[in-house]
Order: structure tokens, then sequence, then C-alpha cells
């Protein structure tokens, strides 16, 4: 039996409820949704998709009125990737300029980079200390020093865990009237996040990570005045409206086209209730408790280099790693013979590992979830342990 150790690539085990809602829908409801008649099976369609906006927008602080904003706000999409590109691609025009950090993921670099190789952006990259925290000092007279469109940007790095500090350098993008897109791949559903509090022009987040959900899940919630100045990339059927032959201007239907992931947002409407049943604090204490044992251990192994913050504060539980003299790859490789699970190389970000020192060679990446225990912290440093010493022998 192996020891799962890479949730910050994914999320698993998911709680029981999550498959089982996906199969309900397979083997008892299954209708399309807004395309047939009132009937039960569509009316219980309808209800499940809604449900799971309204958790998701009061979970990640949607606009509009009251705790739970307003969920048609909220637009689903098949991963955070698909969603960043929906925003950027949508959004930016010929002869603007974007701000990003050096800690991005390739979903935010690789349509930036694209962008401006193709001379329609202007891209500036706001530089970030050796632990991956933003450099606020730089970001600031960036901002002071002439005019820029949009900034996107990491609420947490998916290499290093480091958490950035985005009230902060939300005041700052909204006191210089920059609109602020923020990835929350690695944060949503594990710290709090008010999208409209922070004055966010869009929150992209993905359901199958720290929202327990499954693979093939993800969305974005919108300022409704910046979303009326993205295009949508995909137009088509989106069961309302049917007498346009344009694409509906109104939420959600405007970046809905087609039949979404309907047994994906079963389980994922699953996987909210769940967390509101757990409560998010809780699972955030566990997952912080567990990474600070980890850490403890790791720090006392001999020749560990780990990149980012030392301490358990201002991260998440996502710790890279290279034990001197030995290739994270083949460490990885012997851990996953000994039963643990974890992520070598340069987990897409490679601009991130730049500036942490860690390119080219990457870093064996660990990150513990809410599923895992003590007991399992404790075996896997035994391993690491041991698979770096037979390794040595090796050589």
């Amino acid at each position: 039996m192996s020891v799962y150790l890479n949730n910050a690539s994914t999320s698993w085990p998911k709680p029981e409820t999550v498959p089982a809602a996906m199969m309900n829908f397979l083997t008892s409801g299954g209708a399309n949704l807004a395309r047939g008649t009132s009937s039960g099976r569509d009316m219980k369609t309808m209800n499940c998709v809604l449900d799971c906006r309204t958790r998701l927008s009061k979970l990640l602080g949607g606009y509009g009125y009251g705790e739970s904003g307003q969920p048609l706000n909220v637009t689903f999409c098949s991963n955070i990737t698909e969603a960043l590109n929906t925003v950027l691609l949508g959004f930016l025009r010929q002869g603007m300029s974007v701000l990003t950090s050096s800690m991005e993921h390739n979903a935010v670099m690789r349509p930036l980079r694209t962008m401006e190789r193709n001379g329609i952006i202007r891209l500036t990259l706001i530089p970030s200390e050796s632990d991956g925290l933003m450099d606020l000092k730089s970001l600031r007279d960036t901002l002071a020093s002439g005019h820029f469109d949009l900034m996107v940007m990491a609420h947490a790095s998916n290499v290093c865990g480091t958490i950035q500090p985005v009230e902060e350098i939300a005041g700052m993008c909204r006191k210089a009237g920059v609109p602020l897109v923020l990835d929350t791949a690695q944060t949503a559903g594990l710290l709090p996040l008010k999208a409209k509090s922070l004055g966010l022009a869009a929150l992209c987040f993905t359901g199958h990570k720290s929202l327990m959900g499954p693979q093939g899940t993800g969305g974005i919630v919108w300022d409704p005045e910046f979303a009326a100045r993205v295009s949508p990339l995909v137009t088509g059927g989106t069961g309302s409206y049917s007498h346009l032959e344009f694409q509906p201007e109104d939420l959600p239907d405007r970046f809905e086209s087609g039949t979404p992931n309907l047994p994906g947002i079963a389980g994922l409407n699953a996987a909210l209730a769940w967390m509101e049943e757990e409560g998010t604090e809780n699972i955030l204490l566990r997952e912080k408790s567990l990474g600070s044992h980890l850490l403890g251990g790791l720090l006392s192994i001999n020749g560990m280099e780990l990149a980012g913050k030392q301490g358990i504060d201002g991260r998440l539980p996502v710790f890279p790693l290279n034990i001197r003299g030995l290739d994270n790859g083949i460490l990885a490789g012997k851990l996953s013979q000994m039963g643990f699970e974890t992520r070598p190389g340069l987990h897409c970000a490679p601009s991130a590992h730049r500036t942490l020192g860690t390119f080219p060679q990457g870093a064996l990446r660990v990150s513990p979830g809410y599923f895992n225990t003590l007991r399992d912290i404790d075996a896997f440093l035994d391993a690491l342990s041991s698979a770096a010493a037979e390794l040595k022998r090796g050589e």
C-alpha cells in the first residue's frame, strides 16, 4: 500500500461522498443542463449546478449581495488553466501592459509569453526573494512607473508553498487602478478568500486540489463589471436565449457554451458540502500540523537542501527538496519503489525554480494532505533517509 504525498498536484483520496455523487448523477440523474423540460430529472441537474455555484460564491467571497454573493457570477471551466486562459486571452488586447511575478506556474506564463512573443502585450515580471515571496517594493515602484492594464499572480506557489500577501498586493493594485486576477490553484478551499472584499477582477480556481473535488472541474469568480470587458473564448449553445445567434451577455451564460462536466460538478458540490461539515478551519489546522511535523524531520536529514521558506509560517505544506549529491528524479523513483508517491522535476514552473535557485535540476516536491497521518509522515522520513543512504552507497 502506498503513501500519497503529492497533494499539490491533486488531493487524494477524495471524500467518499464525491465518487458517490458522481455515480448517482450518472445512474439516476443524467439530465443535461437547461436543455430539457421541467421534469424532475431536469430540475435535479439545475439545482445541483446552482447549489455548487452558491457554495463556491460563499466560500470564495463572490460578488453580489449578502454573505453568499451572486452565484451566477461563478462560471465553470474544465480546470484552472482554462479559467486563466479565458481571462487572459479574452481580456488582453494589442498594446496592453501586464504584470506578473517570477513565481508563476506555466498556466499563467505560457499564455502571457505567447502573447508577448506575438507582439500583442508588454510583459513585466516582478521579482521575488529566494524564499518565493514577491518583492513588494519592486511592485510598488513598478506600479508607480507607468500604466498597466492587468496584473495576474498566484496566491501561493505550487513549488514551495510560499503564500503571497494578497491583501497588500490587492490594495496596491486598487490604488493604481490595475485589475488583479488571482490564481488560487493551491489555496481555494484551504485559505480564507474573499474575491469581492479584495476587489479582484477575477478569481480563478480548480476543483480537484484543496476543494477536494474531481479532476476536470474549475472556474472563475467574476467581478461582473470586469467580466463584461472579457470576450468569451468559446461561443455556442448555452441552453438559454436560443432565439439569439450571438453569445448571451449575461453571466454565467457568457462563458459557458456547450455541455459542462455535470458529473464533475456533482462531485465538486458533494466535496464542498463535505468541507462545510468538516470546517475549512479544521482542514487547514490539520494540514499545517502535518506540514510542521514533516518540516522538522526534513531539516534534520543530513545533506538536506530545502528550497523556499525554512519555517512553517507563511507557507502551505508544500516542500521542494534536494539531497546533496543525488538526482531528485532518481530519489523519487526509489521512494516510489518503497511505496511513497511524490513529484520530482520542475513542476510546470521553471521561472519559480529559477527564483528559488533550483533550476535546471528542479526538486523533489513533498506535499501531504488532509487524509495523511503522522504515521505516514514518520514512515516517509524514515524511507527518505534510507533511500538517500542506499543511493549514496550505490555511487
